[in-house]
């Protein structure tokens, strides 16, 4: 059970939910369980939440929530990323207390990775 008042889910939109779970297997090792062709619910992710069936994209660009994902070796996550078919869209770039970069993945969402790891 989740804490009471605290965010406990996401739910994301695909175009094709098949692709978001090859990518987000390959690239993160996500698990998955489908319920039914137009919804699949992922794991493993630090988060639980769902790909749901859609035409649209979760970008900043059209005022979206920002999902950031965290790593310790931020060079390799983004081989893995651009490895498993996603598209870094703003390269990698150095903040106060670390460095990011986004991408996008094959339906168009976007995300983020940091590291506070300067390397």
């Amino acid at each position: 059970m989740g804490a009471h008042e605290k965010i406990n889910y996401v739910e994301l939109p695909a175009t094709d939910i098949e692709a978001a779970k090859a990518f987000f297997t390959a690239a993160f090792g996500w698990s998955f369980t489908d319920y039914g062709p137009e919804y699949s619910a992922f794991s493993d992710a630090g988060l639980d939440g769902g790909f749901f069936k859609s035409d649209l994209a979760s970008t900043t660009a059209n005022g979206s929530a920002l999902i950031v994902l965290y790593s310790k070796d931020i060079e390799q996550t983004q081989a893995n990323i651009e490895s498993a078919g996603g598209t870094v869209i703003k390269p990698l770039f150095a903040f106060p207390g670390g460095r990011r970069f986004h991408f996008a993945d094959p339906n168009g969402n976007e995300y983020a990775v940091w590291s506070d790891i300067q390397s």
